[in-house]
């Protein structure tokens, strides 16, 4: 075979690689099928929600030492209001756990899409809060802030996560 069929056969191959490649689009109606692979997102906004739990319960266990450490606390705040921040990104629809994913996610998060950016708001704020107050070394305002964060997460989780117990 001389080098230009050669050369043909693997444009084609190439081209036709490429094109499948491209092909891998969302169905339209940006619903689950049967054995479709689950969303990264899924992953990245678990991973970012146990981020947040990790923060919050670092910040409760130092309460309970006796001695907290408030830069710890601090550090933890501004992590947990970093990642609060995402949130919202991480809710495509077509990613709840009524679309076939393993998730906690509620259809209510798209249905009722304002109410949950106000929810993950609240989060923000009350985290920006807790970073002041732990930059103030205030540890009995620390673990009032600690409620307050800990009702943003609740007043969330009540209406828009699955309660799978």
């Amino acid at each position: 075979m001389n080098a230009l069929p050669k050369f043909r056969l693997f444009a084609a191959t190439a081209t036709l690689g490429l094109l499948a490649a491209c092909g891998g689009e969302a169905p339209a109606d940006d619903t689950a099928t049967a054995g479709a692979e689950e969303p990264a997102v899924i992953d990245e906004r678990q991973a970012n929600f146990e981020g947040i739990g990790d923060a919050f319960k670092l910040i409760r266990s130092e309460l309970e030492t006796g001695n907290p450490d408030v830069v710890a606390i601090e550090n933890a705040a501004t992590d947990m209001n970093e990642r609060s921040q995402k949130i919202a990104g991480f809710f495509p629809e077509g990613t709840s756990v009524d679309d076939g994913f393993d998730t906690e996610a509620l259809a209510t998060i798209w249905e009722d899409k304002t109410g949950f950016e106000s929810a993950a708001q609240d989060l923000t704020d009350a985290s920006a809060e807790m970073i002041t107050i732990a930059a103030s070394g205030d540890t009995a305002a620390v673990g009032e802030q600690v409620k307050a964060v800990g009702g943003t997460c609740k007043g969330c989780h009540d209406k828009f996560r699955l309660d799978d117990d």
